[in-house]
């Protein structure tokens, strides 16, 4: 066997195992869960899981990488692209799809805020998410403005957890969540509007 292959397979054992670690920590929760459980929903002895894994805070750090590097790319994208209102678009676009891939473990990161509130690099999408917000923002930008971009981020990301409980198939509710967004970003480079009981 190459290496090449040899690499391959063991990418797709980490996968495997994050994503049953997943299944198991939205069933159960994350407290809930052992290194145990995990390798028996496998069908491996804890041993085979030690060498792909140590801890379960090794799992999470490898599903966040998984997660964190579109969003990463995507910063980086929208940096190297001229301030326009059609970058933002395509920011929020690619974020929306990106969120979509990668929405059980944004559920599994909401749902369990306070057993990874203290672990290493647990403000890392609060600042992601910061930077992206600046990327969506006119510089010189009113205050008004500012809450519409920022708030055309929060649709897309926090929408993405109240899916579930939407009617409508998983396409039309991630469209119709890019729409609205949409709507705000417009509105936002459009400005101008007059702030309800404003001077």
């Amino acid at each position: 066997m190459t290496e090449e292959r040899r690499r391959g397979r063991g990418g797709d054992t980490r996968q495997r195992i994050q994503d049953v670690a997943l299944e198991l920590f939205l069933e159960r929760g994350y407290d809930q869960t052992s290194l145990r459980e995990i390798a028996e929903r496998l069908d491996v002895t804890k041993a085979a899981l030690y060498y792909h894994f140590r801890t379960k805070e090794d799992i999470v750090s490898g599903l966040l990488e998984r997660i964190g590097r579109p969003v990463e790319e995507l910063i980086a994208w929208g940096r190297a692209q001229p301030r326009t209102l059609e970058t933002r678009r395509e920011v929020l676009r690619r974020l929306n799809e990106a969120l979509q891939d990668s929405a059980p473990v944004f559920r599994f990161l909401q749902e369990n805020q306070a057993a990874l509130r203290n672990r290493e690099g647990s403000g890392y999408f609060r600042d992601r998410m910061r930077e992206l917000g600046e990327l969506l923002a006119e510089p010189g930008a009113t205050v008004l403005e500012q809450v519409r971009s920022v708030s055309s981020l929060f649709i897309v990301y926090f929408g993405t957890f109240a899916l579930d409980a939407m009617e409508g198939s998983a396409e039309e509710k991630r469209a119709a969540l890019l729409q609205v967004a949409w709507e705000q970003i417009d509105a936002a480079h459009a400005g101008r509007a007059p702030i309800p009981g404003g001077a």
